[in-house]
């Protein structure tokens, strides 16, 4: 397998990449895009499909298609091995998804969902507080492309996943693509009661029954269901969709939804390196957030939250005032809200200018962070599950299935999609990724190049080796390490907070202290590596304790190392001109926006 070409239809563009084998490794060479081309005039996915190919030919001289056929296997100048590819046009994959309890099986059924890459519309559980005509209306208006259904464990109670099913049996929803077809529904609760809902949901509906997503309180398998999610995404959804059945006959594996494939190679990644990874995409409609903390892979969608379509929700959800402590320069209210609207209603336009590119960049850090802590409340140990708890726990009604996301544990943070992949500068980018996710201790911070994660991910699936080969020299550029004050720092603004040595790889000594509140970076190259040891005063933690040295290797990267003191969560002047004043502070320390 020498030439692969792979392609991320997309909802808005067609993504193709060339992936050949050069000096004994695996290398992306070339790339073509176009529009999609799902929706009218075309209705036919594979002309874009054509179209981003031309130019992949035209730009590497290699001839791939015969017509319309793509040629096999390559020989020379001509043709390719294998072709691959991911798809979220259309809107993606749509589900909905019914538990027994809202906190429990409702909560794993949405991670198997999610983790499978659908978007989740809806959370119908026995417990929701909403009545049975409401669940009822709620499953027919929504018409998703198909319903996850689980509750009880095995042996359990039969009662209400029974319920639920006759509710969606009442129900009789419309699948959104294919009028004719009967809507795809996977059972993956208690195997007590699979008899009973074949009774009620197998003539309305295409019933699929798979193992339970919660056998044991303490125990959650959301494997099968999500290989049957990625199944019937491909026969149902897919075959509905305009021209993805040419496009099916032209694969070399099976199509994946683009989510579901940034999600293994975030997970093979974290494997083969061992390590624990956070990823990020942030797009004009959605953002995805991806964690792999030891074997748990977890996937959330902010399906509101976005920089085009979607950009007016992140006012609305984070509030002006939030998205106005980032804004390096004094801005009106209204004026803000009029250059938000007009971004929503013209989602493909970009800044024209610096102050509006600082702007979007205020917007997306909001975005990034409210998205994350959704993905903090959703990524949680198994609710439940019986367990010993202090007397403060006891009080407290959500003691049980705490976040799984420690920044402390974080060792790659990597950002993908237009605003952080396509900043005008690196550093740009960084400071996004550091101000949003706020990471602790030491953490080695990358962003996606050109966004070629899903093309890998599907890639991974029939070449391991290519996909982490790419991934490692092409698809990721590393922007360098952050060393941070953990959350339980607090300090005053100028108090003395830590002092460092920094060992450069020539054998060169950095020694330097940096006050409460600041931010230093020192240039480090993105093959090199250096070793840093800190200080921290008795009050500040940089992860070794309070007051604890910490001495570690920090790999560097195109902005290299850097070195915040700004607490957790950052601490903001109180005062309009001071915060204006902090913030162009930060932004001339990382060199974001140079005079």
């Amino acid at each position: 397998m020498n030439v692969i070409i792979a392609t991320d239809c997309g909802s808005t563009t067609t993504k193709a990449i060339l992936i050949e084998m050069k000096d004994g490794e695996y290398r992306q060479t070339f790339r073509g895009e176009s529009p999609t081309t799902v929706e009218a005039p075309f209705e036919d996915v594979t002309r874009g499909v054509l179209n981003a190919f031309a130019e992949v030919e035209e730009l590497s001289g290699r001839k791939i298609l015969d017509g319309e056929r793509i040629i096999t296997p390559a020989n020379g100048n001509v043709g390719v091995d294998i072709y691959v590819s991911t798809s979220s046009a259309g809107g993606g994959l749509q589900m909905m998804v019914a538990g027994a309890v809202k906190t429990m099986t409702g909560e794993s059924a949405q991670r198997a969902a999610l983790g499978a890459g659908a978007i989740v519309m809806d959370v119908i559980a026995s417990n929701d507080q909403r009545l049975p005509h409401e669940k009822i209306d709620r499953i027919r208006h929504l018409r998703p492309d198909m319903i996850l259904l689980s509750g009880g464990t095995d042996g359990g109670t039969v009662t209400h996943v029974v319920e639920l099913a006759e509710y969606i049996s009442a129900a009789n929803p419309k699948p959104r693509l294919g009028m004719s077809f009967q809507l795809p529904v996977i059972y993956a609760g208690n195997k007590e009661a699979r008899e009973k809902v074949k009774e009620i949901l197998g003539e309305k509906t295409s019933l699929h029954i798979t193992d339970n997503i919660r056998p044991t309180l303490e125990r959650e398998n959301l494997f099968p269901a999500r290989q049957e999610v990625q199944k019937l995404f491909l026969e149902h959804v897919m075959a509905q969709a305009p021209g993805y059945k040419k496009l099916m006959s032209w694969t070399g594996a099976p199509i994946m939804p683009t989510p579901g494939a940034v999600g293994l190679i975030m997970q093979t990644i974290a494997r083969k390196s061992n390590i624990n990874v956070v990823g990020v995409d942030i797009g004009g409609a959605t953002t995805d957030v991806f964690s792999v903390y030891g074997e748990v892979f977890n996937r959330t969608v902010s399906a509101n939250l976005g920089m085009s379509y979607s950009i007016s929700n992140v006012l609305a959800e984070a509030g002006l005032e939030n998205i106005l402590r980032w804004v390096p320069f004094d801005i009106e209210e209204s004026d803000l809200r009029n250059r938000i609207k007009n971004k929503m209603i013209r989602p493909t336009t970009i800044p024209q200018t610096l102050e509006e590119l600082k702007i979007e960049q205020a917007i997306a850090r909001e975005a990034l962070r409210v998205s994350f802590e959704q993905h903090k409340a959703l990524a949680v140990g198994l609710k439940g599950v019986q367990r010993e708890r202090d007397i403060s726990e006891a009080f407290k009604q959500d003691g049980a299935g705490d976040t799984v996301i420690d920044m402390l544990m974080l060792d790659l943070l990597v950002g993908s999609g237009g605003v952080l992949s396509h900043a005008p500068r690196r550093s740009q980018a960084m400071l996004m990724m550091i101000d949003a996710f706020q990471p602790e201790g030491i953490t080695r911070i990358a962003v996606d190049s050109i966004f070629m994660m899903p093309h890998l991910g599907v890639l991974s699936t029939v070449n391991e080796q290519a996909a982490t080969e790419v991934f490692e020299k092409d698809c990721l550029i590393y922007l360098g390490a952050c060393v941070s004050l953990t959350k339980n720092s607090v300090g005053k603004p100028r108090e003395k907070c830590l002092s460092y040595k920094l060992t450069m790889p020539d054998g060169k000594k950095i020694e330097d202290a940096l006050p409460f509140g600041e931010l230093r970076v020192h240039p480090l190259g993105a093959d090199q590596s250096a070793e840093i040891e800190v200080v921290p005063a008795k009050n500040f933690d940089v992860g070794a304790g309070k007051g604890k040295p910490l001495t570690k290797k920090v790999f560097g990267g195109v902005v290299g190392v850097v070195i915040d003191t700004r607490g957790k969560p950052i601490a903001f002047a109180k005062d309009k001109a001071s915060r204006v004043a902090q913030l162009r502070q930060w932004t001339k320390a990382i060199n974001a926006y140079p005079e």
